[in-house]
């Protein structure tokens, strides 16, 4: 059973900076692409970055692009989400999500197959 971990969310102060840690276990993700997406309420989840296995593809949503950076580290089957400059419309629980198909570059949530349960960041004005 492939499960998912979240953690690194918090309180942080507008300008400020977080890093986010996801980490897999039941499978190996070294084949495949991991995102983050983010949900605040009342809106729906939205696709946050994406990063494939060799780690040399990233993609990101424009709202992020330029402040937020994803990683990823395969021997320790684990993804991150660094985050700077943080803006209170940041606020959001952050969910880190698995892509066994890892030619593409998945924007859709439909298109993750694992989840994990979310972490919450809240970004204070």
């Amino acid at each position: 059973q492939v499960q998912l971990v979240e953690s690194g969310g918090g309180l942080v102060q507008a300008g400020g900076s977080l890093k986010l840690s996801c980490v897999v276990s039941g499978r190996s993700i070294s084949n495949d692409a991991m995102g983050w997406f983010r949900q605040s309420p009342g809106k729906e989840r939205e696709f946050v970055a994406t990063i494939n296995p060799s780690s040399d593809k990233t993609y990101y949503a424009d709202s992020v692009k330029g402040r937020f950076a994803i990683s990823r580290d395969n021997a320790k089957n684990m993804a991150y989400l660094q985050m700077y400059s943080l803006k209170p419309e940041d606020t959001a629980v952050y969910y880190c999500a698995l892509d066994p198909q890892y030619s593409r570059v998945a924007v859709h949530s439909a298109e993750y197959a694992d989840w994990g349960q979310g972490t919450q960041v809240t970004v204070s004005s």
